[in-house]
């Protein structure tokens, strides 16, 4: 299928009968003042379970002073950022806003996050994909074919493009150049998306890897996903972003549901982003490159272990000669990986997320001791 005529602005790329939608006007969406709110048709009276008897308003539909140091933190502009229900909702409404339904296409490059194909799927927009390259070399990263991606744009009409850096399940870290070239070569057809939910475990040149935010000035046509899920411990919350061009955001709020974002979680958010909390965050993140360089190194010499990836995120990805045994033995030790023998190229892998030092060292004999058992 051939692409469409070259669009001169990434609101271009949303879909015609969105431009110009206006969406759910909510009781907050205008901002007044008063001392007496009757415009909701919200209980007069607190439930006895609300301690601080706040919980009977609806929330603002976009938290100020979260979207405010959120933008703080990743160093990018309010009016650039969304928040929403983790990432996931960011994927959604980027599908359902620029995929007409039937006609439009994503594409990604498997084994990846499951749920760009499942939003894909849902807004019935097609899935083009072109696998990662497994490397050859031990040692080495999963790569991303890029000029293959390229042409499911130019070639296949592909509207958008999901990277994921770090990858989820295989680790790889994208360069930012290799980002930054490829969302010129399909300016004007495709939104690139990239998403960095494990972004802050990445190291470059012995310092944090730096985010495709920076790649925002003057490419309308990226749009980063940033989640307070992984290095913030915060999971339980759904609190994630998307960052983009004003524009498009301005487009996808009018495409989200009125209040996407509890009160109660935009205030566990704001503590978990005061500056005592981001240091208590960054001591995890060196923890977390500690022991994924441990675990590592003690799974490459561990019997039945036929290969370990090196990632940039909070988890490996290791082959097993049989993958079986092993996940039911980490599970008779009481611990759960996660297995990814039903994705592509993943056949005898299971992904392992980096615990504590003890966690670690739980995973490393139970593995040892189906050795022994054999």
């Amino acid at each position: 299928m051939s692409s469409p005529a070259s669009a001169t602005s990434v609101l271009d790329l949303v879909r015609e009968d969105l431009r110009a939608f206006a969406g759910y006007k909510s009781a907050r969406t205008d901002k007044v003042d008063g001392h007496i709110w009757l415009n909701a048709n919200e209980s007069q009276r607190a439930n006895r379970a609300d301690v601080d008897g706040n919980l009977r308003r609806y929330p603002q539909p976009q938290p100020e002073a979260l979207r405010a140091r959120l933008a703080e933190v990743y160093g990018v502009r309010a009016e650039q950022l969304l928040i929403g229900r983790g990432s996931d909702e960011a994927i959604d409404l980027l599908v359902r806003a620029l995929c007409v339904a039937g006609q439009d296409a994503i594409a990604i490059a498997p084994p990846v996050f499951g749920m760009y194909a499942v939003c894909a799927r849902l807004q019935n927009a097609r899935i083009l994909e072109a696998p990662l390259r497994d490397p050859s070399d031990d040692g080495a990263m999963w790569s991303p074919d890029l000029d293959a991606m390229r042409a499911l744009v130019l070639e296949g009409g592909a509207k958008i493009v999901f990277l994921c850096s770090p990858g989820n399940p295989t680790g790889e870290r994208l360069a930012l150049a290799d980002i930054a070239a490829f969302a010129d070569s399909v300016r004007g057809r495709a939104l690139v998306v990239v998403d960095e939910a494990y972004i802050e475990f990445a190291e470059q040149d012995g310092g944090d890897a730096p985010s495709a935010t920076t790649l925002l000035d003057g490419r309308d046509n990226i749009a980063v996903l940033r989640t307070l899920s992984k290095l913030h411990a915060l999971a339980g919350a759904r609190i994630g972003c998307v960052i983009a061009d004003a524009g498009l955001i301005d487009v996808l709020r009018r495409c989200q549901a009125p209040y996407p974002v509890p009160a109660p979680c935009a205030e566990l958010a704001l503590r978990a982003l005061a500056p005592e909390a981001l240091a208590e965050a960054q001591a995890r993140v060196r923890e977390v490159r500690v022991e994924r360089a441990r675990l590592y190194a003690a799974l490459r010499v561990t019997p039945g272990v036929c290969r370990v990836y090196p990632g940039a995120g909070n988890f490996l990805l290791a082959r097993f000669d049989d993958a079986e045994a092993a996940y039911h033995r980490l599970l008779a030790a009481g611990v759960v990986v996660r297995d990814m023998r039903a994705a592509p190229q993943l056949g005898d892998a299971l992904r392992i997320s980096i615990g504590t030092p003890d966690e670690n060292a739980a995973v490393v004999a139970a593995l040892q001791a189906l050795e022994n058992a054999a």
